[in-house]
């Protein structure tokens, strides 16, 4: 049916109103673990990546958030088998008039991705390539981070240890 499939959801970033509270809960009561961290030099509110496999995050907390009634959800993303397939959902989703609003690399995590919205307004991505965590439980540096604003320049700018296929 589609050019691409999704494999599994990668994971979940929420919004929250109290991003210390939120980390102490989701790792004292519930044992992940934190990956790495942004500072609110970097995003308004700080953020955290937390972990409860080797994937670099599962769950991402984003502080700063109004208290609310309901919990106010970030984006969830899909997972695909193949970085061609970040292409083809790409072309798929501009093909039935879905705006992408981000492709390429940002930094924690370093997967290649698109971003979109649904029709009710909630983002979404489809990702490849999302860092895995050794049994050293260490991330891989800032330093080695490498935000990429299209797809293209994130295949031309690997970060270091990608494994990326043969040049498109």
């Amino acid at each position: 049916m589609s050019e691409f499939e999704l494999r599994k959801i990668g994971h979940v970033v929420l919004n929250v109103s109290d991003l210390e509270a939120a980390v102490r809960f989701y790792t004292e009561v519930l044992g992940l673990g934190v990956s790495d961290r942004y500072p609110d030099t970097m995003v308004p509110g700080g953020m955290v990546f937390m972990r409860c496999s080797t994937d670099h995050h599962g769950v991402a907390l984003v502080g700063g958030a109004g208290p609310l009634e309901r919990t106010s959800l970030n984006h969830f993303a899909f997972e695909v088998g193949s970085l061609d397939e970040v292409f083809r959902a790409r072309a798929w989703l501009q093909k039935h008039g879905v705006p992408i609003v981000f492709e390429g690399r940002r930094r924690a995590g370093c997967q290649i991705a698109i971003e979109f919205r649904d029709p009710d307004g909630n983002n979404l991505e489809i990702y490849w390539g999302l860092d895995q965590i050794g049994t050293d439980g260490h991330a891989r540096p800032a330093n080695e981070w490498r935000p990429a604003k299209t797809l293209d320049d994130a295949v031309a700018n690997p970060v270091t240890g990608q494994r990326l296929p043969a040049q498109r």
